[in-house]
């Protein structure tokens, strides 16, 4: 039995006779609402809504059309309104048909943590940084309200009053601000460097979130950047960098380096917040475990993009998913779907396939890789982790 599973199993006893108060609250993180605040990874039409909707197929597999999601399907942040028996999370970009009764979502695709003039690269980012996706929260909390009252429509498609302090509020952001670094050409020790300054910007979010009632907090780390494809295409390795599963090991040592100094940030929140309950999950291991072992799990090459076109990944960056492009002044390419969705990792080389996200939601609902070590449903219980 491996030490997650190990943990998991303690912690079940340690509820079940030690603390009996806890198990009679398993039904009660009644979450009304999630807010979610993030990149891509968790980009439910943001930047759809900002600069032009993502191109078929992105979304043909669950969707039947795009749905502002870099995926042929759902996400990760899709499971988890599905476990929590709430409505997908509209974009609060998104003017067109959304409901933001049971919350809404801040995520942009690109997004970073730290602002985007101290990231910028000439590839682009998200002008929608976590301090701006703060501001939209704290602007739609106020102004929500204020409508709500007016009655009518507004009553229906906004949350109510309470609901802010009883929702979850979920993170999965951090990947763009350390591959930013590489793309400027900084080494992998200039990238570190900056790594407290992000999380400095990081953790004083969720104090204004946590001062405007936010309770509970579900964050994820930051995962295997050296697996994806567009990394180990875009940056030079040696084959001495390159781990034995095919990763590329410095920039997978970044994003461990970074989650390790999450984790104590979020410990430090835990005694600054009182009141707050914070669950940190470790996303990192369970995709690097599916891209470990992703043929005995009953997935083909990790590696190799399901929606792309050419090189070694079917990834080439100036011919993305859904993109045309004009070779040789007369061939038109086309990156399109491949046939197997269903068993693939990569969706396009830098995001995951439905397949995977499912996959990995539910290895981390039931608080296998979380600390404290409980499930989706108990996030709103504090729990000590000393």
């Amino acid at each position: 039995m491996d030490s997650h599973k190990l943990q998991t199993l303690f912690f079940t006893i340690a509820l079940a006779f030690l603390l009996p108060n806890l198990i009679l609250c398993w039904n009660h993180c009644d979450f009304p609402a999630i807010f979610n605040f993030g990149d891509s990874n968790s980009d439910t039409g943001g930047l759809s809504a900002a600069f032009g909707q993502a191109p078929p197929p992105h979304g043909e597999t669950f969707f039947h059309t795009p749905a502002g999601r870099y995926s042929n399907g759902r996400l990760i942040i899709d499971f988890i309104a599905d476990n929590l028996r709430l409505p997908y999370l509209s974009a609060y970009l998104d003017s067109i048909g959304s409901n933001f009764s049971h919350g809404a979502n801040f995520a942009t695709a690109g997004s970073t943590v730290r602002p985007q003039n101290t990231t910028k690269s000439q590839s682009g980012f998200s002008p929608f940084s976590l301090d701006v996706q703060y501001v939209q929260f704290s602007d739609f909390h106020t102004r929500s309200q204020i409508f709500r009252k007016k009655g009518g429509v507004f009553q229906s498609l906004l949350p109510e009053k309470g609901d802010f302090s009883r929702a979850l509020y979920t993170f999965d952001i951090g990947q763009n601000d350390l591959t930013a670094g590489y793309k400027l050409n900084m080494s992998t020790e200039v990238v570190k460097a900056y790594v407290p300054d992000v999380l400095a910007q990081f953790t004083n979010v969720i104090k204004y979130i946590y001062a405007q009632g936010g309770r509970s907090f579900w964050i994820h780390n930051t995962g295997p950047v050296g697996c994806l494809p567009y990394v180990m295409d875009r940056f030079p390795i040696t084959a001495a960098q390159v781990d034995k599963f095919g990763c590329a090991s410095p920039f997978n040592e970044v994003a461990q380096f970074f989650n390790q100094r999450l984790k104590k940030a979020v410990h430090v929140l835990r005694e600054e917040l009182p009141l707050a309950a914070i669950t940190y999950v470790d996303i990192y291991s369970v995709k690097y475990y599916l891209i470990s072992h992703a043929k005995k799990l009953g997935f083909k090459n990790p590696f190799l993009a399901c929606c792309g076109h050419g090189g070694k990944y079917n990834y080439n960056m100036f011919i993305k998913c859904g993109s045309k492009q004009i070779v040789n002044g007369k061939e038109t390419v086309l990156a399109k779907s491949c046939k197997d969705p269903y068993h693939r990792i990569s969706w396009d080389g830098t995001h995951f396939t439905e397949a995977a996200n499912k996959w990995i939601f539910q290895k981390i609902v039931d608080g296998s890789y979380s600390d404290p070590p409980i499930p989706l449903k108990l996030a709103c219980q504090r729990m000590s982790t000393k």
